[in-house]
């Protein structure tokens, strides 16, 4: 176990931290994490358009007439409806922001480019929705990111307009972009001129027939899920936050499923027939309880067999941030982080848990995840709303947290064996420096 510890130590750990800290992965990791807020409000207005709650579906209407469920729609049409244009500006605007360029110019520009490669509709007077939302996403992404590096080199030529002094600075820093935003739109006009005119289709999609809709399939299954989880915790075990490291990935290749997912439940289809299992909603709700490695049973199972005084307190000092999913107190608290006898079980709790929430959704008895419930929501809470209100959804939360709790069990004891066995000697290795100290003076 040492030499398997030492060896990833020394040759995956090195490449998995530059993983990590790459910019480009940074700036989707953090142009994601910007527009969540809006992810969110766009999921909740569903959720309350369709509450599965008959007395608060005809109080709704008798109070604001059967029009009410216009002002969520209209929420929808202004996140969810248009998401790949904001994941757009905002992985461009962290990107530009990382080279210390003009980070709104950059993000106009990458939004601009964005809608010159986005096909028109049918009659030719307007842009195509469809390209707007989840399912142009990884045109976004290559787009927010492409324009930005064309953008930051040019700017860096100093291909500049001066004005003359006196003009106020916005204008200034307006004129100053002019040359390199003409130059990024001109070059994403051609590459338009070449998909449409030429080759005949839109660069949208032969992306998502060739890249965007096998990468979700292969994801979206019981065993792409599986890996995904036993490398964020594999990560994390040797101290690499794992969950950041992919979330760029999570984020491009889930989102999508859990747009379809939202749209249909708003259409009125139920939660039990939406079609995608896997979101990411269902990872935070199902499996992320208490963080990563389903922290909350690793607390229960501390509460229930620690006796040492370091589990326990450790475990006192991280239950209220494990309720809201955050657990590095526990991870490097007892730690976690590079301790053999808890290596197994903290890669093992989340893919039981994955399969068992897989399972029981498959065969119909949970619904599927159709909210956008913040990451930090405590269990059963975060369970009943991701599912659409249903209690099936808290139910299967705590069947998780229970088994999870069963498989750390274990390997706590020994754990708090070990801490007990160590106590004694600790303190009496303390007395002995004191003694060395009093005969000293």
């Amino acid at each position: 176990m040492g030499r398997f510890f030492g060896f990833f130590e020394e040759k995956f750990l090195p490449v998995a931290g530059r993983f990590g800290s790459q910019r480009h992965l940074v700036a989707i990791r953090d142009g994601f994490a910007g527009i969540l807020p809006l992810i969110i409000i766009g999921s909740l207005a569903v959720l309350i358009n369709n509450l599965p709650i008959q007395p608060f579906q005809d109080f709704m209407e008798h109070v604001f007439s059967e029009h009410w469920k216009n002002l969520g729609g209209y929420i929808w049409n202004g996140t969810f409806a248009i998401i790949s244009l904001l994941v757009c500006f905002s992985v461009s605007y962290n990107l530009a922001r990382h080279y210390k360029v003009d980070a709104l110019a950059a993000g106009l520009v990458s939004v601009a480019a964005l809608i010159i490669l986005t096909p028109l509709v049918a009659d030719g007077q307007g842009i195509s929705l469809n390209w707007m939302s989840a399912s142009g996403l990884f045109v976004s992404l290559i787009v927010g990111l492409l324009a930005t590096e064309i953008f930051r080199k040019l700017s860096q030529m100093n291909l500049v307009i001066k004005m003359p002094e006196g003009v106020p600075e916005a204008v200034s820093r307006s004129f100053a972009s002019m040359i390199p935003a003409m130059i990024v739109l001109a070059i994403f006009g051609i590459l338009q001129i070449l998909f449409i005119d030429v080759i005949g289709t839109s660069v949208q999609d032969i992306i998502y027939k060739s890249i965007q809709a096998p990468f979700q399939h292969m994801a979206a299954s019981l065993p792409g899920i599986l890996a995904i989880e036993f490398t964020k915790s594999f990560l994390w075990f040797f101290g690499l936050h794992g969950s950041n490291i992919l979330e760029p990935v999570i984020e491009s290749v889930y989102l999508p499923s859990m747009q379809e997912n939202i749209q249909l439940f708003n259409q009125g289809v139920s939660a039990y027939q939406v079609p995608h299992i896997i979101t990411k909603p269902f990872i935070d709700v199902f499996v992320a309880m208490g963080g990563i490695g389903t922290g909350l049973s690793l607390i229960i199972a501390i509460f229930i067999v620690g006796r040492s005084r370091q589990v326990r307190s450790i475990g006192k000092l991280g239950g209220p941030a494990a309720l809201f999913n955050i657990n590095e107190p526990i991870i490097f608290g007892i730690p976690v982080v590079l301790n053999p006898i808890l290596f197994v079980p903290f890669l093992l709790v989340p893919l039981v848990n994955v399969t068992i929430a897989y399972c029981a959704t498959s065969l119909g008895l949970v619904p599927r995840t159709v909210v956008m419930v913040p990451w930090t929501t405590p269990p059963i809470i975060g369970g009943y709303l991701a599912t659409g209100g249903s209690l099936a959804g808290s139910i299967l939360q705590l069947v998780n947290l229970a088994v999870g709790t069963f498989i750390y069990l274990p390997f706590l004891r020994m754990l708090d064996k070990q801490m007990l066995k160590n106590a004694p000697v600790e303190k009496m290795s303390s007395l002995k420096t004191i003694d060395q100290k009093d005969t000293t003076l």
